[in-house]
C-alpha cells in the first residue's frame, strides 16, 4: 500500500483514488443522500436512516470532534470525479463506555461505493497516518454482528477480534476488533 501523503496539518490524506479531508458545508446535501439509504444505515446504531437536519447536527458533531481531539472523521472524495462516496477516521466511541478509553476508526460509504475496495483504501491511510503522525498506541473497531462486509475490511486493516459485547442503548450484538499501532 502506497503511504498517504499529508499537509503539516493533517486535514487531508491522498491515496490514488480518494481525496481524505475535512468537511465543508457543501458536504450536507451529499452525506445526507449517504445517510437516507437504508441499507447504508440498517447497522449504524439503531438501524434507522438519517434526515438532512439529522446529517447536518452530525456534521456539526464532527467538526468539533477535530477542534477537541485534533482528529476525526474526514470526508472521503473521489479524486476523478470530486464527489463524496462517504467518510473514514477517527473517532471516541463513548456509546460503548466499557472499551473506554478508546480511539474507533470507521467508515460509511454510499451504496454506490460499495466491492471496490474503497474503505478499505481510505481506511488503511488514516491507519498509516495515525502510526506516523497522531502517537496513538491503539485502535478499535465496532463491527454490528451481521455486517460482514465491515468486519472483511477491520480483518484486513490488521484488526483482531477482542471481545464480544451489547451495545447498551441499541441492544444490539457487537464485536470489537483492535490492533495496536
Amino acid at each position: 500500500m502506497p503511504a498517504p501523503t499529508t499537509p503539516d496539518d493533517a486535514t487531508s490524506l491522498h491515496t490514488p483514488r480518494l481525496l481524505l479531508r475535512r468537511w465543508h458545508r457543501a458536504d450536507l446535501d451529499a452525506l445526507a443522500a449517504v445517510n437516507a439509504q437504508l441499507e447504508v444505515m440498517r447497522y449504524i446504531h439503531d438501524g434507522r436512516t438519517l434526515d438532512r437536519a439529522e446529517t447536518a447536527e452530525r456534521l456539526a458533531t464532527y467538526q468539533r470532534h477535530w477542534d477537541e481531539h485534533g482528529f476525526g472523521l474526514y470526508a472521503v472524495e473521489l479524486k476523478e470525479t470530486g464527489e463524496l462516496a462517504g467518510f473514514t477516521g477517527l473517532a471516541v466511541p463513548a456509546f460503548l463506555p466499557e472499551i473506554m478509553p478508546a480511539v474507533e476508526i470507521g467508515w460509511r460509504l454510499g451504496r454506490a461505493h460499495w466491492g471496490r475496495g474503497l474503505a478499505t483504501e481510505a481506511a488503511r491511510a488514516v491507519v498509516a497516518h495515525t502510526r506516523a503522525r497522531l502517537g496513538l498506541r491503539r485502535l478499535v473497531s465496532i463491527h454490528v454482528v451481521g455486517n460482514e462486509a465491515s468486519a472483511r475490511v477491520m480483518v484486513k486493516l490488521g484488526m483482531s477480534l477482542e471481545r464480544e459485547t451489547v451495545q447498551p442503548d441499541t441492544g444490539r450484538q457487537v464485536r470489537v476488533y483492535a490492533m495496536d499501532l
